[in-house]
């Protein structure tokens, strides 16, 4: 076939075949299944994170002298209270972890605790790590 202004080219479906409903199909069933596996990780790490065994909270921190500084926290118990382990550290003005400290909190729920952190030189600021139980992937 010809027309006045040259041959008429083939439909893109005669060209290249039509494409078939069964690989249509296939990909519309592989997204809804990608997105229902997704959703139900999504649902499971909000569950499972929401409520920690064990989690913490900084109140306060003060440097006492050149080689003493002390922070003040809260630590909650998700459920029953158990053993955690918390961690705090003493970082001094240029960046450098001057002291550390790893406790176990009392298990009295919502009770205030002061710890106080032992360092090398002066520090200017504590940092609260968190706390965290047996199974629980991070600190809190």
């Amino acid at each position: 076939m010809s027309s006045p202004s040259g041959p008429v080219p083939p439909s893109l479906a005669q060209r290249y075949g039509a494409p078939s409903r069964g690989r249509r199909t296939a990909v519309v069933v592989g997204a809804v299944v990608v997105a229902v596996a997704f959703l139900g990780w999504l649902l499971w790490a909000m569950l499972f994170h929401a409520n920690p065994a064990v989690s913490s909270e900084e109140i306060g921190f003060r440097v006492v002298d050149d080689h003493t500084a002390t922070i003040k926290v809260r630590v909650s118990y998700g459920g029953d209270p158990l053993d955690a382990t918390c961690v705090a550290r003493a970082i001094s003005h240029d960046k450098a972890v001057v002291g550390q400290l790893s406790v176990t909190p009392s298990r009295q729920d919502g009770a205030v605790e002061e710890f106080t952190v032992r360092t090398e030189r002066r520090a200017t600021t504590v940092e609260w790590i968190g706390c965290k139980a047996a199974g629980q992937p991070r600190y809190r």
